[in-house]
């Protein structure tokens, strides 16, 4: 699987969690940059990708969430997600 489309997996990720919470039901999710992405493993068929994203800051409608991909334990691509919400 390529690597850009692990980062659009992350951030949809993210996306769902963020906009699950009360006070953005209903809005939009903008995805505004990767910063620091850091590509570790490769991910082949048959691989099984374990996707986690927590937020880590946010203000306002602006947040930053740290994202990572897993494949059997081992990390496949850590990266920091800016996203706003309209």
């Amino acid at each position: 699987m390529p690597g850009a489309l692990i980062v659009e997996a992350l951030a949809q990720v993210g996306a769902v969690a963020v906009l699950s919470c009360d006070d953005f039901k209903g809005k939009t999710a903008y995805f505004g940059a990767i910063n620091s992405a850091k590509f570790k493993k490769k991910v082949v068929p048959g691989d099984v990708l374990i996707l986690e994203t927590e937020m880590i800051k946010q203000k306002g409608p602006i947040g930053i969430a740290k994202a990572k991909a897993t494949v059997d334990g081992k990390t496949a691509v850590v990266a920091e997600l800016t996203f706003a919400i309209g």
